[in-house]
Formats: structure tokens, C-alpha cells, sequence
């Protein structure tokens, strides 16, 4: 072979590997349940959602992008950080929820209160804590940026830069912000190597008393209960705030537990540093809360040596590849 065929051969090569693939469903999970057909990835529309997700000027003093509250190296929450801390530095809530698998999610935020990912960035970019801007204010920045023009038209045809293009746009990135490759899934594809003895310990465990509300492969099942922890200082009664419904006070959704070691602080509102604090909770700090989850009512019995070999399980749910991914960074 001469050096100019291998030199081809390499080019082609890389070419293949950098070719965009929109959406793949991984092995191990099962069908999305987002309107594809009503927003159809291209690998234009992900690039300008990209690029939007890193851009300033959705707030109001043109500080604060979702990428200042959703960090790729901390699966897309805002690592360390108790609450969001949005423009001024005005302080959220709550903990920054990740963004990963949202292809599978039906509703979103902490109490659900939006349902359509489309619509999920204009709570961030109107809320008074976080970006404090409107809409139409935000758009009329971008348009304002040739750059933006030709984005637009590469994805949509023309130039008109307006809101439901934007939010197909974020949303098409968004979609592809897909973790699926800890050595978990590995695991369950069998594509290398199995869990350690105390991995599977953990595992065993796992499946006997989290899996109702954690459930494989996505690790929730996305509803909405009260884990029976303490009222926190702002009183927050999550899902209860949406619905009104008295059975919902204080409940809040499942999170995922893919790429824990990533996204601390853990609960709504932050409040445990460490996993070693959140499992003592479930072992031995349940309040009884109204609403509390019945599966709950007792806690979760666990020894210091189950707690070790669970610590371990949940280790194996981390996706380095995911926090790393240059697709999804800020280019």
C-alpha cells in the first residue's frame, strides 16, 4: 500500500467516525417516547441547538447560558452547587436537574411541571432567579447575529429566527445528550467485562430494594413520590405546586442514579453532599411525612457491608464517555 492510499484510508476513516448519526436508540433501552416525527434531527438543527445552549444572550444581562447551569463534566447539572445560581447570581430553588436520556422523559423538572420538551427552556429563560429575560428579547439579540441567520437556514430553510424553531433547535441537542455507555450497560449488552464480586453484591441488593422506583435500564421510572425527608427551609411542596392535589405535597420525581459520582449535591433541594449520606438516610433517616412513599414506611434495612457493595454498584452507572463527548461540548 503506498503512503498516499493509507494516508486516504486513514482520511476516510475519520470521516466515518465523525459522520453524524442523529439518534440511536441504545440496545439495552427501551422505545423514546418524544415526538420524533414532529421535530426530525438533522445534524444542522442539533449544531445550532448546540450552539444555543451555550448562548449568553438568552438572559437578560447576557451572562447565563443553560450551559452555565448544565455542565457536560457533571452529566449536566451544576456540580457542587446546593441550588441553581442563576444571573446576579440570584439563587434558585433547586438543584439543577441532569440533562441525559430526556428521549425517554415525559415530563420535566424537579415537580413535572412542564410535558413537553419543546416548551422546558422558557421556564429558565423567563424565571426572575435564573435568566431573567423574555423571549422575544432573546431572539431579537440572535437576530441581530448574521451567524445565527445562516444557522438557521442551513437547519430550517430559511432565516426567520423565531421561538418554536428555537426550542426544536435546543431540543434536537438536548435529545442527543444520551448517557448509555458505564460499564453498567456494558454489562447488560455484553460487551465487557462483568461486575466485580462486590459490584454484584451490590447489584443484587439493588434489585431487591430500589428497582420499584429506580428501575433498569434508565434507573427511574420517573414518578413523583415523597422520600421522606424534612420539609426544606423554603418549603417547597414540589408536585403539589403543579397539580394542587393534596395526595402530591411534598413528592418530587425519581431521578435518574446514571453518573452519581457527577452530580453532587444529591435530593431537590441539595441537601446531602455525599451518596454515603444519602444511603444513611434511607437506612436509618425516613421521616414520617404525610404522603410519605409506603415502600418507604420502614426504610431500607442495609448493613455497613451491603451499603460498601451498593456504594460499588452505583459506581458502575458512571458514563466517562458521556462527560466527555465533544459532540455535546461548547465548540
Amino acid at each position: 500500500m503506498t503512503i498516499l492510499s493509507l494516508f486516504t484510508l486513514v482520511a476516510c476513516s475519520k470521516e466515518v467516525l465523525e459522520r453524524f448519526g442523529g439518534f440511536l436508540q441504545p440496545a439495552n433501552f427501551p422505545a423514546p417516547v418524544y415526538r420524533f416525527r414532529d421535530n426530525k434531527i438533522s445534524q444542522a438543527g442539533f449544531e445550532l441547538g448546540r450552539k444555543l445552549f451555550y448562548e449568553p444572550r438568552f438572559s437578560r444581562n447576557n451572562t447565563v447560558s443553560c450551559g452555565s447551569c448544565h455542565i457536560q463534566s457533571a452529566a449536566f447539572t451544576q456540580h457542587g452547587h446546593e441550588v441553581s445560581h442563576g444571573i446576579d447570581d440570584r439563587l434558585g430553588r433547586r438543584n439543577s436537574p441532569p440533562i441525559m436520556n430526556l428521549a425517554w422523559m415525559n415530563t420535566f423538572m424537579w415537580d413535572g411541571g412542564v410535558f413537553d420538551l419543546d416548551l422546558q427552556p422558557i421556564v429558565p429563560i423567563t424565571a426572575h432567579e435564573e435568566m431573567d429575560e423574555t423571549i422575544e428579547n432573546a431572539l431579537a439579540k440572535l437576530r441581530t447575529l448574521p451567524a445565527y441567520a445562516a444557522m438557521y437556514k442551513k437547519a430550517f430553510g430559511d432565516t426567520a429566527i423565531n421561538t418554536t424553531r428555537t426550542m426544536k433547535a435546543l431540543s434536537q441537542f438536548m435529545l442527543l445528550c444520551i448517557s448509555s455507555n458505564s460499564k453498567y450497560d456494558s454489562v447488560q449488552r455484553n460487551q465487557g467485562p462483568r461486575f466485580s464480586d462486590a459490584e454484584q453484591r451490590g447489584y443484587i441488593f439493588f434489585q431487591a430494594n430500589c428497582t420499584a422506583c429506580h428501575r433498569e435500564p434508565l434507573i427511574t421510572d420517573y414518578s413523583f413520590r415523597n422520600n421522606g425527608i424534612a420539609t426544606g427551609i423554603n418549603n417547597d411542596q414540589g408536585r403539589y405546586e403543579v397539580t394542587l392535589n393534596e395526595t402530591d405535597r411534598y413528592k418530587f420525581k425519581v431521578p435518574s442514579l446514571r453518573n452519581l459520582s457527577h452530580t453532587a449535591p444529591y435530593m431537590h433541594d441539595g441537601r446531602f453532599i455525599t451518596l454515603d449520606a444519602v444511603l444513611d438516610h434511607y437506612r436509618s433517616g425516613i421521616r414520617q411525612t404525610p404522603n410519605l412513599d409506603p415502600l418507604l414506611a420502614n426504610g431500607i434495612a442495609m448493613t455497613d457491608a451491603q451499603k460498601a457493595d451498593l456504594l460499588q454498584f452505583l459506581n458502575t452507572l458512571n458514563d466517562p464517555t458521556f462527560l466527555r463527548d465533544s459532540k455535546l461540548s461548547e465548540q
